[in-house]
């Protein structure tokens, strides 16, 4: 019932009732207040919800419309092949399980195009560092057709392995294990070939001990006068990131762009792995391709050879998404990112020919080489 000042004031006003309808009536206000003080709570968990998922949403659109944005517009006309291209090569071309027809089909495909590279997968490494001899018996013979058959092309060896600590593998940190990969690139270069082509992953931003081997290896091919080159990790689209994510999932997948800018300056060929990105659709990761091609340029000497990867291979994981990580797109990206005038020793590196269909390398050409 209401407090007896209310109800005289209501009297006063010729508003009296009978307690029954005084109860009613306080029951009434009650609810209400319960029904204000319920709403202001939940309007105070809406608002903050909202913040929180525009803090959230408002950046990813804001990233989104930037790499849409980055792949508007038509590429320069002289944004074409300088002959500075490459490819993957899987390892049946070193162990005999492949036929000289094929290696007649290969030739027939890089003779119409700028592929000045081969990187024939030669490892892997042993986790301490050494190669086995006896996984290439046929790279001797491999060599001598392929020269034969692609005069000018280079054929370096792809030496790779998982590296510690995010995996069991190699151990970059310690002397004994990069003396021992130095080793594997000489044996490599005994057998005849013009380069050694290093994929070692994941190597973390920072990692001091992938850069006194390049030091190490670099050395060795200098003084051979063959190429060391690498394939390198994306790097950080926006400064910090890369910690970010590894703070977030204990995985390197970006370097900064101070590391790469280290690792280009000992090496004489940077091939970018600009693929697995998670982008989304096709527009999306054009875009973060003409962004990594702009950062890649940036940071690479100018006496080092720069390409970009392109992912010629089917996956629909998280983090590759077949539709949208599309050949076509990465040469749209690539084109636009190096923009007219752009500099000559540059180039595209398809991975991988064991994946690649006649429609990858169609787009290639078509989008580059032609």
């Amino acid at each position: 019932m209401p407090a007896s000042g209310e109800q005289s004031r209501w009297k006063r006003a010729g508003l009296a009732l009978r307690p029954s309808e005084w109860r009613t009536l306080a029951a009434r206000v009650r609810r209400r207040r319960r029904g204000r003080i319920r709403w202001s709570r939940r309007r105070r968990v809406l608002t903050a919800l909202g913040t929180a998922l525009a803090l959230v949403v408002l950046p990813v659109l804001g990233a989104a419309a930037a790499l849409r944005w980055e792949y508007a517009g038509e590429p320069a006309a002289d944004a074409r092949t300088r002959g500075k291209d490459a490819i993957w090569l899987g390892h049946a071309w070193v162990d005999g399980r492949r036929t000289p027809e094929e290696l007649t089909a290969l030739a027939a495909k890089v003779r119409r195009t700028g592929i000045h590279d081969l990187y024939v997968h030669t490892g892997p490494l042993e986790h301490d560092g050494s190669l086995d001899p006896a996984l290439a018996p046929g790279a001797a013979d491999f060599l001598a057709r392929a020269h034969a058959a692609m005069p000018g092309v280079r054929v370096q060896s792809w030496l790779g392995d998982v590296v510690a600590p995010e995996k069991v593998g190699l151990h970059l940190d310690r002397a004994d294990v990069r003396d021992r990969i130095a080793a594997a690139a000489g044996q490599v270069l005994d057998l005849g070939f013009d380069g050694v082509h290093f994929d070692l992953e994941p190597v973390h931003s920072g990692s001091p001990g992938f850069l006194a081997l390049l030091d190490q290896v670099h050395g060795l091919t200098a003084a051979r006068s063959v190429p060391l080159s690498i394939a390198a990790p994306q790097i950080d689209p926006v400064p910090g990131l890369g910690r970010v994510t590894f703070a977030l999932s204990d995985h390197g997948k970006y370097w900064s762009a101070g590391y790469f800018a280290a690792a280009a300056r000992r090496v004489d060929q940077v091939a970018v792995m600009s693929y697995d990105t998670s982008m989304p659709v096709e527009s999306l990761y054009g875009g973060y391709v003409a962004r990594q091609t702009s950062l890649a340029l940036a940071n690479t000497p100018p006496d080092v050879d720069l390409l970009m990867g392109l992912p010629a291979y089917w996956a629909d994981t998280p983090s590759h998404r077949g539709d949208a990580e599309t050949v076509r797109a990465a040469v749209r990206g690539a084109r636009l990112g190096l923009g007219p005038g752009g500099r000559q020793n540059f180039g595209l590196a398809l991975y991988v020919d064991f994946a690649a269909t006649p429609d990858h390398w169609a787009a290639y050409r078509e989008g580059w080489s032609d």
